[in-house]
């Protein structure tokens, strides 16, 4: 009987899980592992494409790949965790609740948007954390051209101004022309409760950011925090009104709820604190990656960010090592020293920085190219092609 290694999710972390594990199978020469895949559809949805135009493209199917590999895919949304019956109960595109057995498993749901307890933010606030509500937001921008032009339409605000946050606001500007005309005059403001723009960023890059914002014409109102949003705007705590047709909330990140059926230590973000094989220590025969994983990037103290680049390598490592403990094969320490950060600008560019220290390498025309590379090619899943797919899940194998 074979013995079953189950991943929940298919995002980035889930994928490459998938096909690191089958590669490992392969490379040891072992047909007694079966690999499934639960989720919802066979796609990778490219999340961090979701701030651009056409969102509903951004999805790659993975039943070529997943056939490819023997990998095997269930249709469901898992909905309870039952660690000490290894199992997982799982509701089907039918509504049927169904049960699937593990030895191992690979927790890789992802993150979703936190929403705290705001006033209109449920009711009026679009997001471009999922494909779907992206699509509504892009609809929502279709709509505005239908309506007459006054300073309320033509004004956007955006909640956050974290990475997410800061390419959205700054590819809204073209987004906008292309609906109303190259005259009309907007504006995007973004409500940020840092002190300065891009907090979280070295002054090099900060900078970059802020003059590419002037540039662009977005507005920042930092020390500010959201106090409620209605149908025509937002108000803040420190009680400036501004009137807005359009609110997107883009303010923080946590795991997906799924991590709290699992028994162990977890982060702020909700992610469960694993080992460096990536194993929940309360449960050893249970891998968390990707967004769902609070793990040590090296020996300095540095942790994974929730971001693709380190859900893509997280995946690589759980894959391997969930295979290795029923293949009697040493894990790999998950270790992922090389970090980049390439935020798009918009029309003025991008900003492409190497190291924790965020040493800006190059900007504008550039650092898009790199940024394109990045998000059309390099994030995107491998050919249906088995020798190249096991090549790039690889955890060890260079990847930025």
């Amino acid at each position: 009987m074979k013995k079953q290694i189950l991943i929940v999710g298919s995002g980035f972390a889930g994928m490459w899980a998938a096909v690191s594990a089958a590669r490992l199978a392969d490379v040891t020469g072992r047909d007694d592992l079966q690999i499934s895949v639960l989720a919802p559809r066979p796609e990778l949805r490219i999340r961090p494409r979701f701030y651009e135009e056409q969102v509903a493209g951004f999805a790659a199917p993975l039943s070529e790949l997943f056939a490819e590999l023997n990998i095997h895919f269930i249709a469901g949304s898992a909905e309870r965790i039952d660690v000490k019956r290894k199992s997982v109960w799982y509701r089907d595109s039918q509504g049927n609740v169904t049960l699937a057995a593990y030895d191992r498993l690979i927790v890789a749901t992802g993150s979703q948007t936190r929403r705290p307890a705001i006033a209109g933010l449920a009711e009026f606030a679009f997001d471009i954390d999922q494909l779907e509500s992206a699509q509504i937001f892009e609809n929502h921008l279709d709509s505005l051209a239908l309506r007459p032009s006054t300073p309320e339409r033509n004004t956007l605000v955006v909640c956050g101004g974290g990475f997410t946050g800061i390419e959205l606001a700054t590819e809204l500007p073209a987004r906008l022309r292309a609906r109303f005309g190259e005259n009309t005059q907007t504006k995007i403001i973004v409500v940020e409760r840092g002190a300065v723009i891009g907090g979280r960023y070295s002054e090099e890059l900060r900078n970059t950011i802020e003059e590419a914002s002037n540039e662009l014409g977005v507005e920042w109102r930092l020390n500010s925090e959201i106090k409620a949003i209605d149908a025509t705007g937002v108000t803040l705590k420190n009680g400036e009104r501004i009137a807005a047709a359009t609110v997107v909330w883009t303010a923080g990140v946590e795991a997906h709820p799924l991590s709290q059926q699992i028994a162990g230590e977890r982060d702020g973000q909700g992610r469960l604190i694993v080992n460096e094989s990536l194993q929940v220590p309360a449960h050893p025969e249970v891998y968390a990656t990707g967004d769902m994983a609070h793990a040590r990037t090296d020996d300095l103290g540095n942790t994974a960010l929730m971001t693709c680049q380190h859900a893509i390598q997280l995946g690589k490592f759980a894959g391997h090592n969930a295979a290795a403990s029923l293949l009697d094969v040493a894990p790999y320490p998950y270790r992922q020293v090389n970090y980049v950060t390439c935020l798009d600008l918009g029309g003025w560019g991008a900003v492409y920085s190497e190291g924790w220290d965020q040493k800006v390498k190059c900007v504008r025309d550039e650092a898009k190219k790199i940024k394109i590379a990045i998000t059309n090619e390099l994030i995107y899943p491998p050919a249906a092609d088995r020798a190249m797919a096991f090549a790039a899940a690889d955890p060890l194998a260079k990847f930025v």
